[in-house]
C-alpha cells in the first residue's frame, strides 16, 4: 500500500501565502517524480508544478515566479510554497508521484486533496 497525504491548505487573503505539503508513506522502492496539481469547480484538473527525483521543476504559467515547488527526499516529502496569492488560485490541491514498487513497477499515485480559498 501507499499513500500521500496532504496538508497545510485553507483560507487565505489575496496578496496572502500558504504551504502545502505531502508526505508519501507505505512499501515502495523510489519515487520519481512529484507533483501538484489543481482543480477548481466546473473546470478540469490542471498541472501546477512538477520535480523530478532530481530536483528538475516544471510550473504552469499562471503561476510562475509565485509557486515554489520542492521536495525532501529523505522524507518523501514534496512542498508547494504558494505566494501572491490570488484568488483564481482557489481550487482543491492534489499531489501526485509517481512510485516504484515491487511486482507493480511504475504507478501514478494521488493525494486525497487539500482546499485552498484565496479571498478577494
Amino acid at each position: 500500500q501507499v499513500q500521500l497525504v496532504e496538508s497545510g491548505g485553507g483560507l487565505v487573503q489575496a496578496g496572502g501565502s500558504l504551504r502545502l505539503s505531502c508526505a508519501a508513506s507505505g512499501n515502495f522502492f523510489s519515487i520519481k517524480a512529484m507533483g501538484w496539481y489543481r482543480q477548481a469547480p466546473g473546470k478540469q484538473r490542471e498541472l501546477v508544478a512538477t520535480i523530478t527525483s532530481g530536483g528538475s521543476t516544471n510550473y504552469a504559467d499562471s503561476v510562475k515566479g509565485r509557486f515554489t515547488i520542492s521536495r525532501d527526499n529523505a522524507k518523501n516529502t514534496v512542498y508547494l510554497q504558494m505566494n501572491s496569492l490570488k484568488p483564481e488560485d482557489t481550487a482543491v490541491y492534489y499531489c501526485n508521484a509517481d512510485i516504484i514498487r515491487a511486482w507493480v513497477g511504475s504507478k501514478d499515485y494521488w493525494g486525497q486533496g487539500t482546499q485552498v480559498t484565496v479571498s478577494s
